[in-house]
């Protein structure tokens, strides 16, 4: 069986229909299925099981001679929300929880770090341990997923195979349900659905114009691909970033989201929410070279193909994956 974590969720969903394709129906999904929101990511997808969060470490520490992989993609992701003891709950204790168990029962573990660990990039985009003390997150969020990092590349007890995965920005289908937190691409396609226009944020650094503050924005798809081959090949363990290896500005984003609906852009500038502004990350750019050496073998999809597929196929037709 294969475990997947946060398996309602934006990225945990994807790797459901990513599996589901490739001929894996012997998924136990984890998550609390309350919300409503979220049920269209799920219900449809082939599984044998659902446990509830709260009950996972227990189920799993019952069963886990059944199972051959965690994915585990649970966690609290508001980078704006500022209660560390929520993102000690949720992210850190009971990421411990699960490597323990995974430990204990040689059970291989695939989990979600994030680019946020990097903070404003004084030490780069490289997912070579020797910086990850060094780093310094910008919030709450970015904090939780370090401070996990740091003590898992402490422990001398592990599980078998264990790979740490620094997200960068990703997009794609399934992410409805996020909110203020789903992608540029998606608030775009909405606001040209509203008034045929879009309003990004200013940039209030001298050294970017505005729309030109970047990231690495990579297709979910992508994303999955590189976590399935994670599981199927033997890297060696430690941390891995998730991205293209390309910055993109955030104007690239909204005016191929423009592009995809054979629309002309029509894009203004408004200042970035106050709550968010001074933590507020102006480039990512990941160093992939780790995983590619690695052999990984996947080229990932461009800014344009990712951005058309995911307005004309999903958007477009509302319509998850």
């Amino acid at each position: 069986m294969i475990v997947v974590t946060g398996a309602a969720g934006f990225i945990g969903s994807c790797l459901v229909a990513g599996l589901n394709r490739t001929g894996h129906a012997e998924l136990i999904l984890v998550d609390d299925f309350s919300r409503a929101d979220k049920q269209r990511n799920w219900q449809q997808k082939a599984y044998l099981q659902t446990i509830d969060r709260k009950e996972f470490a227990a189920w799993l520490d019952a069963n886990a001679q059944e199972v051959e992989v965690v994915f585990h993609l649970g966690a609290r992701t508001d980078t704006t929300e500022q209660d560390r003891d929520l993102f000690d709950r949720l992210n850190y204790h009971y990421t411990q929880q699960v490597w323990e168990v995974c430990t204990k029962h040689d059970l291989q573990l695939i989990y979600a770090s994030s680019a946020a660990t990097y903070g404003g990039g004084e030490f780069g985009y490289s997912d070579t341990h020797d910086v990850v003390n060094s780093l310094k997150p910008l919030n709450p969020y970015g904090d939780s997923k370090n401070l996990f990092d740091i003590w898992a590349l402490e422990q001398s007890e592990t599980p078998p195979r264990w790979y740490g995965l620094k997200f960068f920005n990703v997009y794609g289908p399934n992410e409805y349900h996020k909110g203020r937190m789903a992608s540029v691409i998606f608030h775009t396609y909405n606001q040209i659905q509203m008034t045929g226009a879009m309003k990004l944020f200013r940039s209030h650094r001298p050294d970017f114009k505005d729309g030109e503050q970047s990231r690495d924005f990579i297709y979910v798809k992508d994303v999955v691909q590189m976590m399935i081959w994670l599981w199927q090949n033997d890297a060696t363990n430690g941390l891995y970033n998730i991205g293209t290896g390309q910055a993109r500005t955030f104007y690239d984003l909204a005016a191929n989201t423009f592009t995809a609906q054979e629309k002309r852009p029509h894009i203004s500038f408004i200042d970035t929410p106050a709550d968010i502004r001074d933590t507020y990350q102006y480039f990512t750019e990941a160093d992939m070279n780790k995983l590619r050496d690695a052999g990984y073998p996947t080229p990932t999809y461009s800014l344009e193909e990712g951005i058309k597929d995911y307005v004309q196929s999903y958007l477009m037709q509302d319509k998850i994956w």
